[in-house]
């Protein structure tokens, strides 16, 4: 698998994924400005991947900052993580990695400017060999919950390409058919910026699962034909209820899934789990540019001039619709997350 994000020669290099899957290309990002583009923008995305991200852009902004006195290293570099942290809002890893990098900082006080540089640098890559680390287990852990000739439907792309790599909800998949069982999956456009379509079916097609790319609408039909036998999607935050924002129309997948009686498991690494709020009520929504529904890619407009458009990135999924949560510490009910995880 074609890495997401690496730290190379000083320069963070990032898979375009808004080009999947018509071109594999890169950007290397030789500042921490560059990076705050690549997560606005969508060059990389997915929660433990922005996390990873986050780090690498605080590890080239430190770089950055001419100074051998800690104390005015200290006021730039928290400038430079609030300007990463603006970014984007609903995602948790995000804030995880930057306070994880902060909290480095501080506890180094005593040393170097130079060292503390060496530290972040370090630090930004620890963060994204324990996310793969991470996936593997979350794939180990939640296989077991996936038959032999089980049918799979997931939405949006929680797979390698939203990790360091291997994914969460596409590491479960991948795992399952490591262990020789045949699978298939259904996976969701995922509209308006179409993650499934792009890159979970990309992704799933070059490892030789087998899948079939459905519209979002498609979902109902399917489980009511006897299709799905489960759903497995990631998330961007989980509260400690076990409330789980993921993208816009997990939801309505979750909903479905209950109606038909079909298990339905969010996978993620604990990094996910922000026990600062009590519920999915406090998970801050992104509203998107309106052009992502307007357009498709930005390119074909498929709307009047002038239509108001809502455009919100995530919604929240309740826990009671959810059967468990699959983290690399183990299989959890989601009521029990926020207890175990959420410190």
């Amino acid at each position: 698998m074609i890495p997401t994000i690496e730290w190379k020669e000083g320069v963070v290099r990032i898979l375009d994924q808004s080009r999947l899957p018509d071109e594999v290309s890169f950007v290397d990002c030789k500042d921490y400005r560059m990076v705050a583009h690549c997560i606005r923008e969508l060059i990389i995305r997915g929660a433990p991947a922005i996390g990873i991200a986050a780090a690498m852009g605080l590890a080239l902004g430190a770089r950055e900052i001419d100074t051998a006195d800690y104390d005015k290293f200290i006021v730039r570099f928290s400038e430079i993580a609030d300007t990463i942290a603006s970014t984007r809002p609903t995602a948790v890893n995000l804030f995880w990695a930057i306070e994880r990098i902060r909290g480095l900082v501080n506890k180094n006080k005593g040393k170097s400017v130079e060292d503390i540089r060496s530290l972040v640098c370090d630090e930004a890559k620890n963060i994204l060999e324990e996310d793969i680390s991470s996936n593997r287990q979350i794939g180990r852990n939640g296989a077991k919950l996936i038959e032999d000739g089980d049918t799979v439907l997931t939405h949006c792309n929680a797979g390698a390409l939203a990790t360091g790599g291997y994914g969460t909800a596409l590491g479960v998949i991948r795992a399952a058919h490591e262990e020789g069982k045949k699978i298939k999956v259904f996976a969701d456009e995922t509209r308006p910026v179409l993650q499934g379509a792009r890159l979970t079916a990309w992704e799933l097609k070059e490892d030789g699962i087998d899948v079939t790319l459905i519209t979002d609408n498609m979902a109902g039909y399917m489980m009511s034909r006897d299709l799905v036998d489960l759903c497995i999607v990631g998330a961007d935050r989980i509260a400690a209820n076990g409330d789980t924002a993921n993208k816009i129309g997990t939801y309505t997948v979750a909903v479905l899934a209950r109606e038909h009686g079909i298990p339905f498991y969010v996978a993620a690494p604990s990094s996910t789990v922000d026990g600062s709020i009590s519920s999915g009520n406090e998970i801050v929504i992104e509203e998107r540019n309106p052009e992502e529904v307007t357009h498709i890619m930005g390119k074909i407009r498929v709307a009047p001039i002038g239509v108001s458009v809502a455009n919100p990135a995530f919604d929240v999924t309740p826990a009671r619709y959810i059967t468990a949560i699959i983290t690399e510490k183990g299989v959890f009910k989601p009521e029990e997350i926020g207890k175990t995880l959420g410190s």
